[in-house]
C-alpha cells in the first residue's frame, strides 16, 4: 500500500473513531468514551480485515465460480490482465436494479460485485465497461478506504440512532438536569450522520471520475461505459434499491437509493450528465465520438 493511501486511511479511522468517542461520551461521560475508544479500535482491526465482507453480507451477494458464470468471468479476466491486475472474484447480487461496486482491502482481495439486474439490461459491451470502471477503483488502489468508510459510517449512524433514544430516555447515570445532555446527544443524533455521509462524499466523487477515466482506458470502450450510465442512472430512478445501508451508496457505480431524501441530499457521486460529458473528452483523446 502506497505511503498517500495509508495516509488516506489512517486519517479517516482516526476521525471516524473521534466522532464515536464523541457519541460514546455523550451516552455515559468519560467511561463511555474511553469503551468507544477501545471499540473504535476493534472495529477498526476488523474493517481492514472484514469490511468487504460485511458489505458483501448486506447486499446478500454471493460469490460465484466460473461454471456458474463463465461470460461474466471472461469479461473480468480479459480486463484485469489489461489492467495489470490479479483477476478479481465476482459475486452477484439478487437485486433486479442494476448496480455494482468494487471491494476488498487490496487488488489480491479484490470482488467484483454485480447485481442481476446489470447482467440483465447491459450488452456486452457495457457490461466490459462498467467492469472496467470498477476494475479501475482496484487499481487506483480505492477499494480499502470505501470500504471502511461504509462500515465505520454504518456503525456511526447506528450510534447516532442509540444517542436519540438515549436524548429522548435520559443518559445512563449522568447529571443532565440542566438538560444539557439531552441537547447534545440530540445534536450529535442529527450531526452525525450527515458527518459520516459527508466523509462519503469526499471519498467517492473524486474517485469515481479517476475510476471513469481509467475503466475507459482499460477497456477501450468509453462510449460503452457512457451509455451504462444513462441506463443505470435511468433504472435507479424508475427502481432504487428498497434494501440495503445508504453507508454504503459511496461504492456504487451509481448511487442505488435515488428517490430517498437523505440519498437525494448528500450526493455520493458526480452528476451522471458529467461523468458522460468527461467520458466524451476522453473518447476525443482517443480518437473516439459519440
Amino acid at each position: 500500500m502506497g505511503l498517500e493511501l495509508w495516509l488516506r486511511t489512517s486519517l479517516l479511522m482516526g476521525f471516524l473513531t473521534g466522532l464515536l468517542m464523541a457519541i460514546g461520551y455523550v451516552i455515559g461521560g468519560q467511561d463511555a468514551a474511553f469503551l468507544m475508544f477501545l471499540f473504535a479500535l476493534a472495529i477498526n482491526s476488523f474493517s481492514y480485515w472484514y469490511s468487504d465482507k460485511i458489505v458483501l453480507a448486506w447486499y446478500r451477494a454471493r460469490i460465484v465460480d466460473e461454471s456458474e458464470a463463465p461470460e461474466l468471468y471472461a469479461i473480468v479476466r480479459k480486463l484485469a490482465e489489461k489492467a495489470g491486475i490479479p483477476t478479481p472474484r465476482i459475486a452477484i447480487i439478487p437485486s433486479e436494479t442494476p448496480n455494482a461496486f468494487a471491494t476488498g482491502r487490496d487488488p489480491k482481495h479484490a470482488v467484483v460485485a454485480v447485481t442481476q439486474g446489470l447482467l440483465r439490461i447491459l450488452d456486452r459491451d457495457e457490461l466490459e465497461g462498467v467492469i472496467a470502471h470498477e476494475l479501475g477503483h482496484v487499481k487506483n488502489r480505492d477499494i480499502l478506504i470505501s470500504t471502511i468508510a461504509a462500515a465505520l459510517a454504518g456503525a456511526i449512524i447506528n450510534l447516532a440512532y442509540w444517542a436519540r433514544w438515549v436524548a429522548i430516555f435520559g443518559g445512563f447515570g449522568r447529571d443532565d438536569r440542566d438538560g444539557s445532555n439531552v441537547i447534545t446527544a440530540i445534536l450529535i443524533a442529527i450531526l452525525a450522520p450527515i458527518v459520516a455521509m459527508m466523509i462519503q462524499m469526499a471519498i467517492s466523487r473524486s474517485r469515481e471520475y479517476l475510476a471513469d477515466e481509467t475503466g475507459a482506458r482499460i477497456s477501450g470502450k468509453p462510449w460503452a461505459l457512457a451509455r451504462a450510465l444513462e441506463k443505470i442512472e435511468a433504472a435507479v430512478r424508475y427502481r432504487p434499491m428498497s434494501e440495503g445501508n445508504p453507508a454504503t451508496a459511496h461504492m456504487f457505480i451509481v448511487n442505488p437509493f435515488r428517490g430517498m431524501s437523505v440519498a437525494e441530499l448528500f450526493s455520493t457521486h458526480p452528476p451522471t450528465e458529467k461523468r458522460i460529458a468527461r467520458l466524451r473528452k476522453i473518447a476525443e483523446e482517443m480518437g473516439m465520438y459519440f
